[in-house]
């Protein structure tokens, strides 16, 4: 078999436009390696006949972008007409959308290929893809090891080189912590970058669809291709078309790096700890200056989110009642019965703990006490990261606290899990762009992620960062064990 997919997309892209190869040879390479491995189960659904109709039609048109041909991976929380979308869940296990989301319709106007959509947690509610009606996808670079989440089958299918692209969506880290265990770059641009319309909403305030890629350079390039003003979501941003690999191979000789101490707590693992200090080491040689700094209210961050993430969700959930979509239990005995039995049938346990929680917190007054008390400190965030801006270029830490562990291994540590939290969420609450860049592997060579913070609407400057990083450091991140690859 071809090792087309292992190349860069510059260099498939001249592959394919001098016809040395066919928009088809990279699906049949990518549906062949993704039979090879489907023990890592990241997908939920493949688009294999589409996908093969339409790479054979590609051949009569002419090669005019970068991402012509290129086969790319979806969440399956973002709709695609036609292709089953589930969010991993009993709830929408057979649901056909008629629209396409407005990231899918950018796709498809460069003539990518959508290869399937992958496995993920349900309605994207957890850390660690476990909680999938689908079961679990498995870390390529090793299988006992989880993804990540909410994320985690687009994290793995490019870790495991079955597609060079995939897309994600991040409402508390959740592009960027599978990104992080997987040893891949995920990208959670600034909030109202990317048009939401499409998007299963989980939080409405929060969520946010991103790129994750192989490469720095790729994840920039697929950006350029997603951002925009969309009339069919308001809170999308009207900006300047800009080029993300503007500031790519630019040096970094000066810029101000700010260093959360709270980032840096015991909590961190030491071999994680110990990589990023090399790296702020590395950073400071080049010529960056490094300050560790304090930044107001990032301890309440996990708190908040719980309050307003949950919140919104009970909200947006209200629509799967078995009435218009979706799962509907047989036989009801009368409209509540309806209500009740398919909502209890259909979600999955943590998707009804936090609608349940939500629904507490959003009762009467409890919506004045809670969230709307939690806006407000929200805001309070935004302003102390926005105060920090003024001083620095970006905010680096780590991305998680420890490498990926074990599928069968429950966390019940709580102040783990909370601080895994307080890495990546308050880059949610202040409405920020945040990415995941590999740095380097533990003793049992599993990957290590750098959390690179950037002020809003500054993706350029954050991807200069990351190039450097990952041009001086040139790490092998091809998994060796867990991976099929002849």
């Amino acid at each position: 078999m071809s090792r087309y997919l292992d190349k860069s997309i510059l260099e498939l892209h001249q592959l394919l436009k001098k016809k040395e190869i066919r928009p088809i040879d990279l699906v049949e390479e990518a549906y062949d390696r993704i039979e090879k491995n489907k023990e890592l189960n990241c997908f939920i659904t493949l688009n294999k006949e589409e996908a093969l109709k339409e790479a054979k039609e590609l051949e009569n048109l002419e090669v005019d972008n970068p991402f012509f041909g290129i086969p790319i991976a979806i969440k399956d929380n973002i709709s695609t007409r036609g292709l089953r979308t589930t969010c991993a869940s009993r709830m929408l296990e057979n649901y056909e959308p008629i629209f396409d989301a407005t990231v899918i319709e950018k796709i498809k106007e460069k003539h990518m290929i959508i290869i399937g959509k992958t496995n993920m947690d349900e309605f994207a509610m957890g850390s660690t893809s476990r909680t999938s009606y689908f079961g679990a996808p498995k870390n390529p670079w090793n299988k006992e090891k989880i993804t990540g989440g909410s994320s985690g089958g687009s994290a793995a299918c490019i870790a495991a080189n079955l597609v060079p692209l995939a897309l994600g969506s991040d409402t508390g880290g959740s592009i960027r912590q599978p990104s992080s265990y997987t040893g891949i770059v995920g990208m959670k641009p600034t909030y109202g970058r990317i048009s939401r319309y499409g998007l299963v909403a989980f939080a409405s305030s929060l969520d946010q669809i991103g790129p994750m890629t192989r490469t720095v350079y790729e994840n920039a390039l697929l950006l350029n291709q997603l951002v925009g003003r969309d009339s069919k979501d308001l809170t999308s941003v009207n900006k300047t078309e800009e080029d993300f690999t503007k500031l790519i191979g630019k040096d970094i000789q000066g810029m101000k790096i700010g260093v959360p101490n709270y980032f840096m707590s015991d909590i961190v693992s030491q071999e994680v700890q110990d990589e990023i200090k090399k790296i702020l080491m590395l950073l400071e040689e080049k010529g960056a200056v490094i300050d560790f700094i304090d930044i107001d209210y990032i301890e309440n961050a996990v708190t908040l989110y719980q309050i307003i993430a949950m919140g919104e969700a009970s909200s947006n959930l209200a629509r799967f009642d078995g009435v218009k979509f979706g799962y509907s239990t047989p036989n009801p005995k009368s409209v509540e019965d309806l209500y009740r039995k398919t909502r209890q049938e259909g979600f999955g346990k943590e998707v009804k703990r936090r609608i349940m929680v939500g629904s507490y917190l959003l009762s009467g007054e409890n919506a004045t006490i809670y969230y709307n008390k939690a806006l407000q400190i929200r805001d309070d965030i935004r302003k102390s990261f926005k105060k920090a801006f003024e001083t620095y270029d970006l905010i680096i830490g780590p991305t998680a606290t420890t490498v990926a562990y074990g599928l069968e291994e429950d966390l019940d540590d709580p102040i783990k899990s909370f601080m895994d939290d307080v890495l990546v969420i308050p880059v949610n609450m202040a409405g920020l762009p945040g990415m995941n860049v590999p740095v380097g592997f533990n003793k049992d060579h599993m990957p290590i992620g750098l959390h690179i913070i950037g002020n809003s609407f500054e993706e350029a400057k954050m991807y200069q960062l990351a190039a450097f990083i990952e041009k001086e450091l040139n790490l092998d991140l091809r998994p060796k064990v867990g991976v099929v690859s002849e």
